[in-house]
């Protein structure tokens, strides 16, 4: 376990995911940066509110405006250092476009979700779909080069 002092809250993250369904698809983002599938999200920058923070990581990565419904997860990932809250979201705005941060967003029916999507947005969207009265609680480990390896380059 590692002790709490001073360095290592400087560097402890909180993250958030937006879960966006449409008609009983889920929008995912395709990242200019590592050319992976994602649900909008990111970190949470100082000043603002977690659902400020889920609203403005959606509308950067994809166009769109929403509204925070509720909480579906929280994600604990130790070896960055970083908590990530995941919700359920509604669009009430805007237009789904690529922007800067993401070369393509679409919808995809959930048991059609792309071959390369990481594997922790994977179980969040099938957190989702379990429609829990509560938030579920888990762990993920994984690193994010050890998820991408999960898949051979083509």
């Amino acid at each position: 376990m590692i002790s709490m002092t001073e360095p290592a809250l400087a560097h402890f993250r909180i993250g958030v995911s937006a879960l966006i369904f449409e008609e009983d698809q889920i929008l995912l983002a395709l990242r200019r940066d590592i050319d992976w599938w994602n649900l909008p999200g990111g970190g949470m920058e100082i000043g603002e509110t977690v659902e400020e923070a889920v609203c403005r990581e959606v509308l950067e990565e994809t166009g769109l405006i929403v509204m925070v419904d509720s909480l579906v997860g929280v994600y604990s990932k130790p070896q960055k250092q970083e908590v990530v809250l995941s919700f359920r979201c509604h669009v009430i705005g805007g237009d789904l476009h690529a922007t800067e941060e993401s070369s393509e967003c679409r919808y995809f029916v959930p048991t059609e979700l792309p071959v390369k999507l990481l594997p922790k947005h994977r179980q969040r969207i099938m957190d989702a779909l379990l429609k829990q009265e509560r938030a579920v609680l888990r762990d993920q480990r994984t690193s994010s080069i050890e998820d991408q390896r999960l898949i051979e380059p083509s």
